[in-house]
């Protein structure tokens, strides 16, 4: 049915990132070269992974999630805006873009989950290294990754169905490149004071606890870790839970500048460069991330890259 109004809504006209045509196509090459990063940098952590058993643990259980979520959450927004910024009308049907609000707001959500459970992992780990392959196990793992992204899909009804009846003016234009809670909620006509306050008590309840279980856990850990006495323990804790920290601070700094303010004090435009960052730019960099600062992943790639080679020079 159509967007609850006084005048129904049948589509909507994405604005994207740019209306000057020459910047338009600069901005479809570096993104459709940063979408390309994307694929390949996060199915090469899933390949890499699945047929390394050394990798075959907990923690690379969630990291291939995480890829996996990844590769989801970019592509439910960027090849739409490919093809916007390739067009002369960027029209979105309603439907459309209600599924997209719905898709991208639940894969988002599901990562902010996911985030929680890795802290986790990494807490049990470090801080209870004898019984972690107990509380740890497949079984357990499996549930928490199944909860995580049943979680993630039920959250964002809450947001979605209070966006969807609010009552929108004439203007049917969205200053972003995709369908967003934020951006759809500024088209609305009335006050919508009530709405914006429990998206803002949802958003607490998703956003704020979750990092402050991060903070918590990551705290315990590092005491534990500045008690070991082996230094090379402590450089390779430090530099497993840094990757992690790195990525949790820039989707969660990204997520909570977008979600977590009222809409007066938003700035025209802002938010759709916000957005930038949790939906292109983290999934883009998490495969960066965690191979590069990961010893395990490196010697995991090198043994597949000498795999290949063994294999190929057989083959000849």
């Amino acid at each position: 049915m159509p967007w609850k109004n006084n005048t129904v809504i049948f589509e909507f006209i994405l604005l994207g990132l740019s209306s000057e045509p020459r910047t338009q196509v600069i901005i479809f090459y570096v993104f459709l070269l940063v979408y390309l990063i994307i694929l390949i940098g996060n199915i090469s952590i899933i390949i890499l992974i699945t047929s390394d058993v050394s990798l075959h643990t907990p923690m690379y259980f969630f990291l291939c999630n995480l890829s996996f979520l990844d590769l989801c959450y970019s592509s439910s927004t960027v090849p739409r805006m490919l093809k916007d910024l390739m067009s002369v009308k960027k029209i979105i049907p309603y439907a459309e873009c209600a599924a997209q609000m719905y898709i991208s707001l639940s894969l988002g959500e599901t990562e902010c989950i996911l985030l929680v459970i890795m802290a986790y992992d990494r807490y049990v780990a470090i801080c209870y290294p004898l019984h972690y392959t107990t509380i740890m196990s497949k079984m357990v793992c499996v549930r928490l990754a199944i909860g995580t992204w049943i979680c993630g899909f039920l959250l964002s009804i809450s947001h979605v169905t209070l966006t969807l009846n609010v009552n929108l003016c004439n203007n049917n234009e969205i200053n972003n490149f995709f369908c967003e809670v934020p951006e759809i909620l500024s088209l609305g006509c009335e006050n919508i004071l009530f709405i914006e306050f429990i998206i803002f008590v949802v958003g607490v309840i998703i956003l704020m606890i979750p990092i402050t279980f991060i903070v918590i856990s990551y705290s315990q850990i590092i005491l534990c870790i500045l008690k070991m006495k082996s230094s090379a323990g402590q450089r390779k804790a430090f530099s497993t839970c840094g990757s992690h920290m790195m990525v949790v601070t820039m989707f969660y700094g990204s997520a909570m500048a977008a979600y977590m303010k009222p809409r007066s004090s938003s700035l025209p435009g802002t938010d759709k460069f916000i957005a930038i960052f949790y939906v292109i730019i983290t999934p883009m960099l998490n495969p960066l991330i965690y191979s590069l600062r990961n010893n395990d992943v490196k010697s995991a790639f090198l043994k597949l890259k000498v795999r290949n080679i063994c294999c190929f020079k057989v083959r000849e």
